[in-house]
């Protein structure tokens, strides 16, 4: 609960949460396990390669490149991977975050909060590109990068473990504005004190509002606000190194502190286990479907059944979906779905596309695929339903499993099988089944962008992961930037 009596002026010393976090970020070899490394490498890839296939689609692109025409910085600025833009690094950021965030296709954390750790490589690539071209000092190499991922990933999903901000109706993306704020902040040469002020004026923001996400105002600001969120923590780093003040109290102050306005009181809980590299060894990676991570087997028990149901749609009589209580919350939706980021968050839709086609790709929730009348009436014929034992292991820290069957009736009596699937393939569980498809979809992605010779230069650079880690960002940056 709220500590300080807000009657009294005297500053108190810093919230023991912003001293956690600062200790933590300030100490890189707690971040630098075996296994944290290994899979920060996959995460980089992948989320790199999230990124070019966002820039095939000009509804992203359109916002990419300086706040206002020709504000850039040839030579000096942060580089946009698969573009030629050269930013300040706030900009920079924000550029990053959107093309990473926007497909929905980049990893994922599920817990009390959901979120996506890998939208913080806004922030960390924009900073490490930025510093290494500025002449200041040594350029980072891609370990240095690697380190300040397993950080972010660490910070915003540890947070998320035991606080759902989505009960009060605030978006997870404000963990990707505390968790890219202590990192840029630290990278930027910040010392402790520094990374407490940024990190305060951080959380004083507060949280932007779930609107977005949610039917009958879901939206594309669900696509840019991770990069939002991330390019404003390089915004709080840079002013704390200038010597912007900080508010000690920011949590805990009674009426105006954050757990008094945000949470009713409620402290901001922290695991016994703390901060070390559990989110980066445990994060979900999106592999096989651009859909949000709830849907995940969903799709894929769906895409199990398309030869069975497909020829037989027209003897459908119902669909029945199995979910976790999350899925049901936040994708069970039903009636008209206006736009792209309405039909990615919606469970019936991506299942329905799953049985039709057997796949499901981006392109899939473009405005020409959505005319198909097989989807809506599918839709129409389908039941969500809460499986408490789906949920139990959703919220199991052993398993955090992601479960959802799928079965379909048709009239006369027959149905399908009944298909459940309850770790995604990009689940730590299937890690090894997994990591030759993320491979794969890295180098799709690199290939759809990029011409033959620079494409093959790319892939060939990213064939031996562990050897990135010697190559500074500055060159990364230069071999992406076209």
């Amino acid at each position: 609960m709220s500590h300080h009596d807000p009657l009294r002026a005297d500053r108190p010393a810093p919230d023991a949460l912003l001293q956690q976090i600062a200790d933590y970020v300030l100490d890189p070899k707690r971040a630098s396990g075996a296994l944290a490394i290994e899979t920060a490498r996959l995460c980089l890839m992948d989320t790199l390669g999230c990124g070019f296939l966002a820039l095939g689609y000009p509804a992203c692109t359109k916002l990419l490149g300086p706040v206002v025409p020709g504000a850039m910085l040839p030579g000096r600025g942060a580089r946009v991977p698969g573009t030629r833009h050269e930013l300040e690094p706030v900009q920079a950021a924000f550029n990053i975050g959107a093309m990473v965030r926007w497909l929905d296709f980049n990893d994922t954390w599920l817990a009390a909060e959901w979120g996506h750790p890998s939208d913080n490589l806004g922030a960390i690539l924009a900073v490490a590109d930025y510093l290494g071209r500025s002449g200041e000092r040594p350029p980072l190499l891609v370990r240095d990068l690697l380190v300040a991922m397993v950080q972010a990933h660490e910070i915003q999903g540890v947070l998320a473990l035991e606080n759902a901000f989505n009960r009060v109706g605030l978006d997870h993306v404000l963990l990707v504005r505390i968790a890219s704020t202590a990192v840029a902040t630290r990278l930027l040469g910040g010392s402790r004190e520094q990374v407490i002020n940024a990190l305060s004026n951080a959380f004083i923001d507060g949280g932007a509002l779930r609107t977005y996400r949610h039917a009958p105002n879901t939206g594309s600001r669900k696509s840019w606000a991770a990069g939002d969120a991330t390019s404003r923590g390089v915004r709080h780093a840079l002013m704390a190194l200038k010597g912007e003040m900080g508010y000690p109290g920011a949590l805990s102050t009674k009426t105006w502190g954050f757990q008094d306005v945000v949470l009713g009181g409620k402290p901001l809980a922290v695991p016994a286990q703390g901060f070390g590299g559990y989110v980066m060894e445990n994060v979900l990676f999106k592999v096989s479907f651009p859909a949000e991570f709830h849907a995940q087997t969903a799709v894929e028990a769906a895409i199990g059944l398309h030869a069975e149901a497909a020829p037989r749609l027209g003897e459908v009589e119902r669909v029945v979906i199995e979910t976790q209580e999350s899925g049901k919350r936040i994708i069970d939706k039903t009636g008209p779905l206006s736009n792209p980021a309405d039909r990615d968050h919606c469970l019936q839709y991506m299942t329905a596309i799953g049985l039709i086609k057997g796949s499901l790709t981006a392109d899939d929730y473009e405005d020409k695929a959505s005319a198909d009348p097989r989807i809506d009436s599918l839709r129409a014929k389908m039941e969500v339903v809460e499986n408490a034992a789906f949920t139990r292991d959703y919220l199991d820290p052993q398993k955090r499993s992601i479960a959802n069957a799928v079965q379909v009736f048709f009239r006369g009596g027959g149905s399908t099988r009944r298909a459940a699937v309850e770790y995604p393939v990009g689940h730590r569980r299937r890690r090894a089944e997994g990591t030759p498809l993320l491979r794969a979809k890295f180098e799709a992605a690199v290939r759809g962008h990029f011409p033959v010779g620079k494409a093959a230069a790319i892939i060939g650079r990213f064939s031996d992961l562990a050897a990135l880690d010697s190559v500074a960002v500055t060159d990364l940056a230069l071999l992406l930037a076209t």
